[in-house]
């Protein structure tokens, strides 16, 4: 299939380069979630050394990243973590992992786009103070048909698009940083309550763990093209380029937006919740700094980053269920391309359907726990069972061609293991009340139930024999040849 054209393979073709790919992981990373996050920060750690959380969460965010970069520079199909799940698991399990993905994948990934929407109507509310609640709900459901209607069309559009909102997030957050600067105050940044770095009590590693878990779902994006990788050129350099540059990126945009935030803003009003600065943190700089004007102009802006994100993480998560359904692994009907701009519909308009529901979720109770929800409900099933499928793969297909190898492997393995292991230990004590581990449990069961009955219908494992598919073993080198900008089958690459 490597050497058809587009239209007669019927799958995906490798357009995206190197900046398109690295601008939509950053605008998916950079959205409205440090802007609305940043009061949260504060609350977990009570004071301005919430900056650590930042930190810890870009810590956790390379040292996953680059587990990211070796599986997603191996296998570049579409789906991500649902290719390597199949590749790494079906030695034992059949395909069981890969289906627990794609079901767990198709709630966490619209949840997240669903905070998005949350934090692009709560800043809206800065220009309209008098939006009420359900002139809000109905304002974000309107976003959200907005956000199918664009992706409703070619990949190539879509690329010249995510640039154009790529630049619109970089001038937003650049514009807070240089107005938080011009206002600075070093004393405001770095005054810290008493026992704020009280490492040996209880309440610090409470409020580091709650931390930590904003800061990663701050990061959270920097993966989107892993989702897309049978449509990204020579992936074997790109994609792992465009995770690290994008986490590193990200990273310092990030410390100098909080530094300058905290140095501006009072951090007691960030957790006042009758005070805009608990809401509308950025705006309320631009007002205190430059004044009322500038403050609307650069919520337009905020505004704009905050429907980009949502725009690119509905982009790479639609891609999920097409490989799985593909290989009889979910419905098949979400193995379905649109007839004329190869995109898969049912992924596409499933999440926008779960994604318009967490959104009222969100609406209606609050976003710290819905943040909270969506990260216990993606630990299980990818972040722990994607570290250990770098070392299972290693030993089972020694073969495999690893155009990038994790550095100091396993010692980054092993940093974003004891990360996600402390987020999930800690989900209860941070979301009293809501049972996140409990919910998070519950829905994997319920998966294993749906695949015991899936896999009893489809005849595969365990009521039929396992089928070990290493196509990528023998497939055809997509950063080789006139192949590699071609078309790509959207399972196996090269076959």
């Amino acid at each position: 299939m490597s050497g058809s054209p587009p239209s007669a393979a019927g799958g995906f073709v490798r357009r995206i380069g190197p900046f398109q790919a690295t601008a939509i992981n950053m605008s998916q990373m950079c959205g409205i979630g440090p802007f609305v996050t940043i009061p949260l920060m504060v609350g977990a750690f009570g004071g301005p050394q919430a900056v650590i959380g930042f930190v810890a969460g870009a810590v956790l965010a390379l040292a996953d990243g680059l587990v990211w970069a070796e599986l997603g520079a191996s296998m570049p199909g579409s789906g991500g973590s649902y290719v390597y799940l199949r590749q790494a698991f079906q030695y034992r399990s059949g395909r069981l992992m890969p289906f627990l993905f794609v079901w767990t994948a198709m709630l966490f990934i619209p949840l997240i786009m669903s905070t998005g929407v949350v934090g692009f109507v709560q800043y809206l509310g800065y220009l309209a103070p008098h939006m009420g609640k359900t002139t809000g709900d109905l304002i974000g459901l309107a976003m959200i048909v907005l956000v199918i209607g664009l992706l409703w069309r070619g990949i190539e559009h879509i690329a010249r698009i995510t640039a154009v909102m790529w630049a619109v997030m970089i001038v937003s957050v650049l514009l807070v940083i240089v107005a938080a600067a011009t206002d600075f105050s070093g004393h405001l940044a770095f005054t810290y309550p008493a026992h704020a770095f009280a490492l040996t009590t209880g309440h610090f590693w409470t409020g580091f763990a709650g931390g930590l878990t904003i800061g990663i779902y701050d990061y959270l994006g920097y993966n989107t093209t892993a989702y897309m990788g049978a449509e990204i050129r020579k992936p074997g350099r790109v994609l792992p380029r465009s995770i690290i540059f994008s986490i590193v990126g990200i990273m310092a945009i990030y410390l100098l937006l909080q530094i300058g935030t905290l140095g501006v803003i009072d951090w007691h009003r960030m957790t006042d919740p009758h005070d805009i600065a608990s809401t509308s943190v950025a705006s309320a700089v631009l007002e205190k700094t430059w004044g009322k004007g500038a403050a609307d102009t650069v919520t337009v802006l905020i505004l704009i980053t905050a429907f980009a994100s949502v725009f690119t993480g509905l982009l790479g998560g639609s891609r999920v269920p097409y490989d799985a359904a593909r290989e009889r692994v979910f419905f098949r009907p979400y193995g379905r391309l649109h007839e004329r701009h190869r995109f898969p519909v049912w992924g596409l308009a499933t999440m926008g359907v779960v994604t318009a529901g967490g959104f009222l979720i969100g609406r209606h109770t609050d976003l710290q726990t819905l943040i909270q929800l969506l990260t216990t409900v993606m630990v299980i099933v990818q972040a722990l069972a994607q570290i250990l499928a770098v070392g299972v793969l290693r030993r089972r297909q020694p073969g495999l061609r690893r155009p990038y190898r994790i550095w100091l492997y396993p010692v980054p393995a092993i940093v974003a293991l004891v990360g996600w292991l402390v987020i999930y230990g800690y989900a209860d004590k941070n979301s009293p009340g809501r049972h996140p581990i409990e919910w998070s449990l519950a829905w994997v069961a319920l998966g294993l139930v749906a695949f015991a009955l899936w896999s009893r219908y489809e005849k595969v494992w365990p009521f039929g024999p396992k089928e070990i598919s290493e196509e990528y073993l023998s497939g055809a080198d997509p950063d080789a040849g006139p192949d590699a900008d071609t078309a790509a089958g959207a399972a196996p690459v090269g076959v």
